[in-house]
């Protein structure tokens, strides 16, 4: 890729519509965004901090310029259209147009590459943010590379490859994306209201297995969870393990659908222990799954030294396992 490392003026440079927070607004708002809306979609970052965006709009401004250059791509009609760079690029004409006197805001550092080919383009952006320290939001992560699996049918040995990771991982946020378009967005739409991407963590830790197992042993859905979300039920995507506990707990359950995980967890620290008595097999079996899945690397290595207390815990865990052996084995004896 031919590259060089030159300063463009800003007005010569066109921002990247292809750039996931942009698409997230071109989505609500329709193909014929303008300038102020993607200024918009620019300054939400979708970051939990207080003003991200602001904070990258004041170090510029002090240091009269930017460290790292943009990227851009010159096309073959002449434009210069941003790759990676696009907030930065908003930041200088927001400075500009508030001390038009300055010059420093005129033109950027730019690295340029010639006519690249599309799988370059997505070759950069991964590159850029999803392993690089200039990150998109985790929904706009999730939403591109929905777009190159699922659209652009790219491999997923080139995601890996471009972006690093395992498949799992990536699997992961693709269908924890699709999950929140599926379930959540509709819910957003028809009550007529704006979809808040700092909600995608919580479809990500629905994707754990054990969660999904404890919604469908207890006779919940994914429709159910993204209601949840969407009237506060789940108050913070940490508190999605806690439905593992919760929702096999007649108490707490009731106290969740009502109010939310944080208040119906206070039932359960209230018991200090459960009472099995009330419980099915499956139930049981679930929340004994979810127990050892806890398990720290820590703990798991004390049971394997079994010294102390430890040493009972393995003995406990020994006998549980001949007693599931023998429960086995009269259960094939009988299939038999």
């Amino acid at each position: 890729m031919e590259q060089s490392f030159i300063k463009l003026k800003i007005s010569d440079i066109e921002l990247d519509v292809e750039n996931p927070r942009i698409q997230r607004y071109i989505q609500e708002f329709g193909d014929n965004i303008t300038a102020e809306g993607i200024a918009l979609a620019l300054n939400d970052s979708g970051d939990t901090s207080s003003s991200t965006y602001e904070t990258l709009r004041e170090s510029i401004r002090v240091n009269k310029g930017i460290i790292h250059p943009i990227i851009v791509n010159h096309q073959k009609d002449g434009k210069y259209v941003v790759i990676e760079g696009n907030t930065r690029v908003q930041i200088y004409r927001e400075l500009k147009e508030y001390d038009q006197s300055s010059k420093v805001w005129d033109s950027i550092i730019c690295v340029v590459f010639e006519e690249l080919s599309q799988q370059d383009i997505d070759a950069i952006r991964l590159q850029s943010h999803l392993v690089g320290p200039r990150d998109w939001d985790a929904y706009a992560k999730a939403k591109y590379l929905n777009r190159l699996s699922n659209v652009d049918y790219m491999p997923m040995s080139s995601l890996i490859s471009f972006c690093g990771g395992k498949a799992a991982e990536i699997n992961k946020l693709i269908k924890a994306y699709n999950d929140m378009e599926n379930y959540y967005v509709p819910l957003v739409d028809e009550a007529g209201q704006t979809v808040n991407p700092r909600e995608f963590s919580k479809f990500a830790e629905l994707q754990n297995k054990s969660i999904l197992q404890t919604l469908a042993a207890t006779g919940f859905s994914k429709n159910d969870f993204a209601k949840w979300v969407f009237e506060g039920n789940i108050d913070t995507a940490q508190n999605v393990r806690k439905l593992r506990y919760i929702l096999i707990n007649k108490a707490a359950r009731e106290k969740f659908l009502r109010t939310t995980v944080t208040e119906a967890e206070k039932i359960l620290n209230a018991e200090n222990r459960k009472d099995p008595e009330g419980l099915t097999i499956n139930q049981l079996v679930i929340e004994l799954k979810n127990k050892i899945r806890d398990i720290s690397r820590i703990d798991t290595r004390n049971l394997r030294n079994g010294e102390g207390d430890y040493a009972r815990q393995k003995d406990d865990l020994l006998d549980l396992k001949a007693e599931l052996d023998d429960l086995i084995e009269e259960i094939d004896v009988r299939e038999d």
